[in-house]
């Protein structure tokens, strides 16, 4: 018997080491104790503010009997072994008066005794809970010593993995009152921005750069990856500007096709083209006065990046269809998730427009690289959804530590949408950390954690990957959208996968994006081996297992050598 109990408590205390989440490993404890020594059901009641016992997690209860487990101090048995510490073994609970039968436990098994054993869960001198087990007892003839000492000894690991994680608890709680606190006291020092938060001192540097840009005409440009709060940055340099008071008018680049954007930005006369009825005025004249920010400004054709170098150096632009030059006085602000130097280089940007526009650049920082921002901007969207759906859902300690440890490819706009799909589906007021998909290996961006973060957004040019030329593939279709914020280029929303993979397919003989360029030191590729996999191992040994070497030689763009590597599974190696 002493050897089993020491398996037992052996497996105890492993279980209580792996995590912090007391409600997941004491029920994975008692779950084990209950099959490993043929008890009936168990659980543990921990004790409140006010002394009065609640359920914690239960092994054999149904939930609405879990539910009534509530005692007061001193109140039946598990309140008697809480108030006085000292444990109770009662062999029939139907002969005992004081067994207050909450959960039914009397009413299961007619005929037979139940008995029912409860030990305190002590710890740093003081009664933290009770932990509680019932078994069958045939003729009352079950000795329950070896038993007990059993539950005192689990008991002990018990009371402290609970101390431990109170006080986790409490310094996390801790750290979001400083973070609220000095938020609270920034907000009093600096103008305010609204709906930006943020006290990590990355984000206090973009303040810095927002607060000292704002009061001039100065053009700005904003850089950063999609999610990040680029447009809620310019509206904020707007609203600290002098032309506050004017329009502040924002136009997607991604979002028109060349055409439209033209007649967008400028206006058109009546008669045009088919459709201009009257004349209308562009985003140029509406912004007069006040500012114009122009998004995803790195994916505009390279014809319409020359009428906008024209506009910006005159100040002046005619209306589609019209000869009149009308000039206006726009703050410009300018924002992009690419590399446009990357851009120029490769001849895809225009270099006189990247100096234009590149007069004042403010970089935003990603969310993974500023995480003590992350409670506060959790907070801060709680808080609005239950303002507008008239709601009082709180998060746990394990929730935000479950916030704070992602990856969030998707930034602010990923976090803001993940706090309100889970305060939506919460069960209650109270989101823990199973509240999450990822708790449950169902993290809904889980596949975007391994996508290189620069140009993970590519424009959807049909000359980057000539689809037409690779052997067995159908005519490309025409994108919804002559930019890249619908999807990502050579992806359909009917085909199983992206069509940078089905390229891979055909034997690495893609040719060369106007991105990827050439090499003329590339390793001369005429002895490679004839299988997909090989192909990749033998560029990738060749290239001393640095990607983007790899893909130029095989003829292949960095984002396709990502997906083939992990289509088949080959680790990249670290030196």
């Amino acid at each position: 018997m002493v050897r089993r109990e020491l398996d037992a408590v052996y497996e105890v205390s492993k279980t209580l080491a792996t995590s912090l989440d007391v409600h997941k490993t004491f029920r994975e404890a008692l779950n084990y104790l209950t099959h490993a020594f043929d008890w009936r059901r168990a659980f543990v009641v921990v004790a409140e503010g006010d002394n009065r016992l609640t359920g914690l997690c239960a092994i054999g209860l149904t939930q609405a009997e879990q539910q009534r487990l509530s005692f007061e101090s001193g109140e039946g048995i598990v309140g008697r072994v809480f108030a006085s510490g000292v444990p109770a073994t009662v062999p029939d609970v139907r002969a005992e008066p004081l067994f207050l039968n909450r959960t039914g436990g009397a009413d299961q098994s007619p005929g037979i005794p139940v008995a029912m054993l409860a030990t305190p869960i002590r710890a740093d001198h003081r009664t933290l809970g009770v932990l509680v087990i019932d078994c069958l007892n045939p003729e009352e003839r079950r000795v329950f010593a070896d038993d007990l000492r059993l539950l005192r000894m689990v008991a002990t690991l018990m009371g402290q993995s609970l101390l431990l994680h109170r006080s986790v608890t409490a310094a996390a709680e801790t750290l979001q009152d400083e973070t609220r606190r000095m938020h609270k006291a920034l907000g009093g020092q600096r103008a305010k921005i609204e709906q930006v938060v943020g006290v990590s001192k990355p984000m206090l540097n973009v303040f810095e750069q927002v607060h000292q840009v704002a009061p001039s005409r100065t053009t700005v440009l904003l850089r950063g990856e999609s999610g990040t709060g680029k447009e809620v940055m310019a509206r904020a340099i707007h609203s600290l500007s002098p032309r506050a008071k004017e329009p502040f008018v924002g136009v997607n680049c991604a979002a028109l096709t060349e055409s439209l954007l033209e007649s967008e930005l400028f206006g058109h006369e009546k008669g045009a083209f088919t459709g201009a009825q009257g004349q209308r005025k562009g985003r140029f004249e509406m912004a007069h006065g006040g500012t114009l920010f122009l998004d995803e400004i790195g994916d505009i054709s390279a014809a319409f990046q020359a009428k906008l170098l024209r506009v910006l150096q005159e100040r002046s632009f005619e209306r589609v269809g019209g000869g009149a030059p009308v000039k206006v006085d726009v703050r410009l602000i300018l924002a992009t998730n690419r590399n446009l130097e990357r851009m120029v280089q490769a001849g895809e940007f225009r270099a006189d427009l990247y100096y234009r526009i590149n007069v004042v650049s403010i970089q935003l920082p990603p969310l993974r690289e500023r995480r003590e921002d992350i409670p506060a901007m959790a907070q801060h969207f709680l808080d609005r959804f239950n303002r507008e759906n008239d709601k009082a859902t709180k998060f746990s300690p394990e929730a935000m530590r479950v916030l704070a440890s992602c990856y969030w490819p998707g930034n602010v706009r990923e976090l803001e949408n993940c706090v309100e799909r889970t305060a939506t589906m919460a069960a209650n007021d109270f989101i823990t950390d199973l509240a999450f998909p990822c708790r449950e290996n169902r993290c809904l961006t889980q596949v975007l954690h391994h996508i290189e973060r620069e140009d993970a957004v590519r424009p959807s040019r049909l000359a980057e990957i000539p689809i037409t030329e690779i052997p067995g593939n159908p005519p490309p279709r025409q994108p919804a959208f002559n930019g890249a914020s619908a999807v990502p280029h050579g992806f359909d929303p009917g085909d199983s996968r992206p069509a940078d993979l089905e390229a891979l397919d055909s034997g690495f003989d893609a040719p060369l994006s106007p991105s990827a360029g050439s090499s003329a030191s590339a390793p001369r590729a005429d002895d490679k081996p004839e299988g997909e996999r090989e192909r990749l191992v033998w560029a990738m040994e060749r290239c001393g297992w640095v990607q983007a070497k790899a893909a130029r030689l095989l003829k292949i763009t960095p984002r396709q050598m990502g997906y083939a590597l992990q289509k088949h599974g080959i680790e990249v190696r670290k030196f």
